[in-house]
């Protein structure tokens, strides 16, 4: 009589092949560290890099690391790990393949709310943009929520994208209003929305990293319902889930992620859409390996990007947000490609 031995026997070898993929994504992200640290207008070598940290060099690059590369690379880590978690919830919650903060007009309100911050409240420095930023991705994620929620059905994931597509509209012509009229302000927005890590001080590290703490347990807490909601309402509801909660928790925690992660970055694209899709590709569709695979290769995609930004035209920088999107448009075309082609 035949056994069911070989279905375990499978399920193990993927759980090693899960194991052994994380692990070389965490190898991935301290080259990723390290590479940070030490390549810039003055390259540094990987043994001043370490002397640096762990033994309290005093020389001109140790300062170089610690002073400029250590809280540029510490703030890679938290926006490709925000935004990336962000993207993931969102995709989970709407079950669109190409939804992200940027796409539901979440990044766009806090880009709204900088705007206002620097032409209106008199604020120029990037510690008080934080604050406004928050402010701006919570009122426009709570504004296509309630878009959503009107009418029949609720929160459908077709209501939630055209919700975000008509608010991330509004948002845009109000940006471009406060720009036209308050010419004075276009200079310095238009710097913090290209979108770099580059000048980012210890300072923002720890206004923002109590945000991020708190919108990876959001975020992490729903991943059951997550995977429950990826199989249609009726049968999440029927395997004991609360659809709407996880909705809210899930956009609240997304919501935190993409306000830390515009406040102290500015807007970077395709990170939220593109690395949700290779974490699921690495491990599968189960959120309690998604979202972790996508904490390790959001920071990759984001340092390696800036890495590249700073070596590719020398002396000056090309800042990261510009290096996503040159990476992430070929990605978003093969998407497309590969949809078009399964249909």
């Amino acid at each position: 009589m035949p056994t069911a031995a070989p279905a375990p026997t499978a399920h193990r070898t993927f759980a090693v092949r899960r194991l052994a993929l994380t692990g070389a994504a965490l190898v991935a992200l301290l080259l990723a560290v390290l590479l940070s640290l030490a390549v810039g207008a003055r390259p540094i070598a990987p043994s001043a890099v370490l002397d640096a940290l762990f033994n309290g060099g005093h020389s001109d690059a140790a300062d170089v690391v610690r002073e400029l590369r250590v809280p540029r690379t510490l703030i890679g880590l938290m926006v490709g790990a925000a935004l990336a978690l962000a993207g993931t919830a969102l995709q989970g919650i709407t079950r669109n393949p190409i939804a992200d903060p940027g796409i539901l007009g979440i990044s766009q309100g806090a880009s709204v709310a900088v705007v206002i911050a620097i032409a209106y409240a008199g604020i120029h420095t990037l510690t008080g943009y934080v604050w406004f930023a928050f402010a701006g991705a919570g009122i426009a994620s709570v504004a296509v929520y309630a878009i959503a929620s009107s009418g029949r059905g609720g929160a459908t994931p077709v209501k939630l994208a055209l919700g975000g597509a008509a608010i991330n509209a509004l948002l845009v012509s109000v940006t471009m209003a406060v720009l036209t009229t308050k010419a004075s302000a276009l200079d310095e927005f238009r710097f913090w929305q290209v979108g770099s890590i580059a000048g980012r001080g210890s300072d923002v590290v720890g206004q923002v990293w109590p945000f991020l703490l708190v919108g990876v347990v959001l975020v992490f807490s729903v991943a059951r319902g997550l995977d429950a909601l990826a199989l249609g309402e009726d049968v999440a509801k029927g395997l004991g889930q609360r659809v709407a909660t996880v909705r809210i928790v899930g956009g609240v925690g997304a919501t935190v992620l993409t306000g830390v992660g515009v406040a102290a970055a500015g807007p970077i694209a395709f990170i939220g859409l593109a690395v949700p899709h290779i974490a699921r590709a690495v491990v599968g569709a189960d959120h309690r390996w998604v979202l972790p695979m996508a904490a390790l290769i959001g920071p990759v995609m984001l340092l390696v990007s800036d890495v590249i930004g700073r070596v590719v035209f020398p002396p000056s920088e090309v800042p990261a947000g510009v290096m996503t999107a040159l990476i992430g448009v070929p990605f978003l075309v093969a998407l497309v490609r590969r949809k078009t082609v399964a249909a």
